[in-house]
């Protein structure tokens, strides 16, 4: 039997409207849902090793201040993926807009440079989900 793996570390995003989230995330990102409940709406989601919770916003939620659209200003979420080009196929097949096309970075770790090929989007609620994979490392020139 395989052991489920929870992540330490789970972001939960506050979502207008949850059902038309998870039409989002798992008919368009790919990602399944582990468990939801219904009071409030919430669903605990999953791709790979990534994992995110979506709640929808109600009177006794954790926020701190008026939510106002895009959500998530001044953060994005990091997600890797073995492979993101069967991601950039179904989003370019729904016409979804790329807030950054996809693109090939190397960011200086110590005397290494590690490289990712990423690209960034919006969900429904503005926040901005930056999906990339791993290139591995090289040295730095």
């Amino acid at each position: 039997m395989d052991e489920v793996y929870w992540n330490p570390m789970v972001p939960e995003l506050s979502v207008t409207d949850l059902a038309r989230s998870l039409v989002f995330y798992t008919g368009l990102l790919g990602f399944s849902v582990r468990y939801q409940r219904d009071d409030p709406p919430f669903a605990y989601l999953e791709q790979q090793q990534v994992q995110l919770m979506l709640e929808q916003v109600h009177p006794a939620g954790w926020q701190v201040g008026a939510l106002e659209p895009p959500f998530g200003r001044g953060i994005n979420l990091q997600m890797e993926l073995t492979e993101i080009q069967p991601l950039l196929d179904r989003l370019q097949a729904a016409e979804i807009a790329l807030f950054r096309q996809p693109t090939e970075v190397w960011y200086p770790v110590g005397e290494m440079l590690a490289g990712q090929r990423e690209c960034l989007l919006q969900d429904p609620d503005g926040y901005l989900l930056r999906f990339v994979q791993y290139l591995g490392e090289r040295p730095a020139d």
